[in-house]
């Protein structure tokens, strides 16, 4: 029988990035049977972004053609994360992608779902959300998790 008193309500994990520190977040909780996974960007171990988007002047990204790098990044986070936990994207029941620009996210956000997830109808609830700005200018996409594994 577990001590519920030596338990604790919340595991968490993280990147070790700077702005988990500066904003003040987990990058993925555990409460119970449930990984709550917050949005995931393209960044390297370091915090450096992964694939860029290049930007003019105004802050606008110039183009779309790094976004399947992005997102095949993004993914690779988030598995990261998942693992802490003893957990895959077998045990993922719900996805959001938030991106730029949906038409240019839709085709390679697709393929890469298929092969993370390895099947061509993934089991999983799933939604792609256009949006005007994410948190760093050159960033094209994030992406968050949530996953229900055995306690």
């Amino acid at each position: 029988m577990t001590n519920k008193a030596n338990t604790p309500r919340v595991e968490s994990a993280n990147h070790g990035v700077a702005w988990e520190k500066a904003f003040g977040y987990a990058q993925a909780v555990k409460v119970k049977d449930t990984i709550y996974v917050s949005g995931q960007l393209s960044h390297d171990s370091q915090g450096n972004l992964v694939a860029p988007a290049e930007i003019d002047a105004t802050g606008k990204p110039v183009s779309f053609d790094t976004m399947e790098a992005q997102i095949r990044q993004t993914y690779e986070n988030a598995r990261v994360l998942l693992q802490q936990f003893g957990a895959t994207f077998d045990d993922v029941v719900e996805e959001t992608l938030y991106v730029l620009d949906v038409d240019a996210a839709f085709g390679p956000a697709s393929e890469i779902r298929k092969k993370v997830y390895g099947s061509d109808l993934p089991q999983l609830a799933s939604n792609i959300i256009g949006v005007t700005r994410l948190a760093f200018p050159q960033q094209l996409v994030e992406i968050t998790f949530r996953a229900v594994v055995d306690r």
